[in-house]
């Protein structure tokens, strides 16, 4: 999601964004062209797409998972913070949304570290367990469909190396969580998850007022 960091006027979210996140033509490119589609609300801000490539740089990610890839930002944003040897294994289930991505992770020329699975992420989750994946991955963003996530967040869980990272999107939902009136399914699923994550003891995490709110858990 989002054009800019909740609670964030224009103004300020742009002096973020000029000062802070500064970003690769390719990805400027790609976000600029995804913004003018249907469903735009689905990418992620670029100040995210920049933390994301710092936590990748901070840990020394090699192996990372994307659940959600849309049109291919964030897959791409860490993709050019990976070493020249790093994949991503980036499920989705569109093969038109990602498509657009393909375009633009070859003309970034990174297209090679990105390993793209269409079908159900949970699915796809599932086969990675069964390859033997559990602890081969170091970082994995989970984007997609907010009335899974409870699931996305337990199979990835053991795909993570201890000391690797979890960073959930859209679990301030534009501020709806903390508003008991709203009560759609999606919404009653990021607040038992965020209920969850805060007093799970498999990980410590902090919930960021970063794009549309960003989970981040480190596994112990």
């Amino acid at each position: 999601m989002s054009r800019g960091s909740i609670g964030l006027d224009d103004r300020l979210n742009d002096y973020v964004v000029k000062n802070h996140a500064p970003e690769h033509p390719v990805l400027a490119e790609l976000r600029i062209l995804t913004g003018r589609m249907p469903n735009a609300q689905m990418q992620i801000a670029p100040e995210q797409g920049k933390f994301l490539a710092f936590l990748v740089h901070l840990i020394g990610a090699t192996n990372t998972l994307e659940v959600g890839t849309f049109t291919g930002y964030s897959a791409l944003a860490v993709a050019l913070a990976l070493p020249a040897k790093g994949k991503v294994v980036a499920c989705d289930v569109s093969e038109e949304w990602t498509g657009i991505g393909r375009k633009y992770w070859e003309k970034a020329g990174v297209a090679a570290k990105i390993d793209l699975r269409i079908g159900p992420a949970i699915d796809t989750l599932k086969k990675l367990a069964a390859e033997g994946g559990e602890g081969r991955f170091d970082f994995a963003f989970l984007d997609a469909e907010k009335t899974e996530y409870d699931d996305y967040y337990e199979l990835t869980l053991p795909l993570l190396r201890k000391g690797g990272l979890v960073a959930l999107d859209n679990m301030l939902r534009d501020g709806d969580v903390a508003d008991p009136k709203v009560q759609d399914r999606g919404t009653k699923a990021i607040r038992a998850l965020n209920r969850k994550i805060a007093a799970d003891p498999r990980v410590e995490a902090v919930l960021l007022p970063l794009g549309d709110g960003l989970t981040v858990a480190r596994k112990l």
